[in-house]
């Protein structure tokens, strides 16, 4: 098994989609990677050898960011728009969405489930 930046690649997969349970790869950066390492996209991860998989390891190391360093990165960010108090930060820190969505029907992925008003009474009644 493949194991590329502390991910064990699966083993029946093509390889330009196995690379992209990389967190930081996509579909795009796994084939221009594999298109700079001239190996067919279509091999499955398993039919690697080793001396292919230090290449990609090398050419992943090299030239992208990913799993650890880039969500740190990526909370960093959001922690320096949260203490400098812009918009974006205020909606991270109260859990609302941040580019302009309704909040009044919908956001409910966002904004958690549903929490009950204790002491109202329904129409109903």
């Amino acid at each position: 098994m493949a194991r590329i930046a502390g991910v064990d690649l699966p083993k029946n997969k093509n390889i330009e989609i196995a690379l992209t349970y990389i967190h930081g790869i996509g579909r795009s950066s796994s084939k221009n990677i594999l298109k700079q390492l001239e190996i067919d996209p279509k091999r499955k991860s398993g039919q690697l050898d080793d001396q292919e998989v230090a290449r990609i390891r090398e050419v992943i190391d090299n030239t992208c960011k990913v799993e650890g360093d880039l969500r740190r990165e990526l909370s960093m960010n959001i922690k320096r728009l949260m203490d400098l108090g812009t918009y974006r930060g205020l909606r991270h820190r109260k859990s609302l969405p941040l580019r302009g969505q309704r909040t009044s029907t919908n956001a409910r992925t966002r904004k958690g489930p549903r929490r009950r008003m204790v002491g109202r009474k329904s129409k109903a009644s």
